[in-house]
């Protein structure tokens, strides 16, 4: 079970508007909460169109023990740095928090070559959470296949894995 941290980015999914606040499963124990206050330009009028279901990517703001986790979708200085609702037509799925370690490492070798293979989108969550799109519905399965695998391959496994699907 994923422990949020301070810090982290996350992908949440929404399970429920409570006034000013969302409720999202972030994986953990317990749910987080986001203001609609957190997001790049909201404001009491321009509030964003959140709805149950959605999935944010977001980073813990509040985030110990004795308090509900807390996220937001907006940095220090209140820019949203990528974070904010996740498209609808892409693919979640979950894997252990050790892969998702190595796939957010710096210069990622799996993710720089798969991205040889075709263009695709990818959120990342520290809580074992991965959404992905690719052009087609086909292409993102491959591509989430890849990933899910790759905890199980060597690096040379995986190349050759990679130059069969890429027809070299």
């Amino acid at each position: 079970q994923y422990v949020p941290v301070k810090g982290d980015h996350v992908i949440g999914i929404v399970t429920a508007k409570a006034g000013d606040v969302f409720k999202l499963d972030v994986g953990g124990s317990e749910q987080a909460s986001l203001s609609y206050l957190a997001f790049e330009g909201a404001t009491k009028r321009n509030r964003p169109n959140v709805q149950v279901g959605d999935l944010i990517y977001g980073q813990f703001l509040v985030a110990n023990k004795d308090m509900e986790p807390e996220m937001v979708c907006i940095d220090s200085s209140g820019r949203s740095s990528g974070m904010g609702i996740i498209g609808q037509d892409g693919f979640l799925f979950k894997v252990s928090l050790g892969l998702i370690r190595k796939l957010l490492a710096p210069k990622c070798e799996i993710i720089q070559e798969l991205s040889q293979l075709y263009p695709f989108e990818l959120v990342l969550g520290m809580n074992g959470r991965i959404w992905v799109k690719a052009k087609t519905v086909q292409q993102t399965l491959i591509v989430v296949n890849i990933l899910e695998a790759c905890e199980y391959m060597t690096a040379e496994q995986r190349k050759q894995a990679l130059a069969k699907l890429s027809g070299k």
